[in-house]
């Protein structure tokens, strides 16, 4: 019984903060997930995502938030034709058989009142493992282009893609190590 309505106002106090929250649609003029990874040793191969798509719940009085974010795998560009067809084949990405990844936020954590990490998951090529995003900068400004409430800022991380089953030339001393900078900006509706 007591489990019962220690569980019953756990859910209503969750309710009350995110009925707060303002609702931000991701802008994708102003998002887009980059990556960098090395290359035999030699060098660093950069590429990036772009037309990501989502949706950002923010309560900045609560220190509450989430985001979803859909990434769609064919816009990978890494500014060589030939190295964007590699990354989508089957070797990497598969973007025929997994044409989207996804983030989704499990917590937010604040600092000085702005979000300095958020915790969450990746789906890609069909697996899901937590992800740990860091702020490198964070703000909330009046857009004048969009005349809207704008919300985002630079996160970033690193991922060993071998968890996701990328492990393709792995062996011949290619990281495994995957450098992720997510820059998003949202907008209130």
């Amino acid at each position: 019984m007591k489990l019962t309505t220690l569980a019953t106002a756990s859910i209503l106090a969750l309710t009350a903060v995110t009925a707060t929250a303002e609702t931000y649609t991701i802008d994708e003029n102003h998002t887009a997930a980059r990556f960098a990874i090395d290359h035999m040793g030699t060098s660093t191969n950069h590429g990036a995502f772009y037309g990501l798509t989502g949706q950002v719940d923010y309560d900045a009085k609560a220190q509450t938030g989430f985001v979803g974010v859909t990434i769609p795998v064919a816009s990978l560009d890494t500014g060589i034709k030939a190295f964007n067809e590699h990354l989508k084949s089957e070797d990497f990405f598969n973007a025929k058989k997994y044409p989207t990844a996804y983030f989704k936020s499990t917590k937010w954590h604040f600092k000085d009142g702005k979000p300095s990490k958020i915790d969450g998951e990746l789906t890609l090529l069909g697996k899901t493992n937590p992800v740990t995003l860091t702020a490198a900068k964070f703000n909330c400004y009046d857009n004048p282009m969009l005349k809207a409430q704008s919300c985002g800022g630079d996160f970033e991380t690193t991922i060993d893609r071998t968890k996701w089953g990328m492990d393709k030339y792995t062996d011949l001393k290619s990281m495994r190590d995957v450098k992720l900078n997510i820059q998003i900006e949202a907008y209130k509706k």
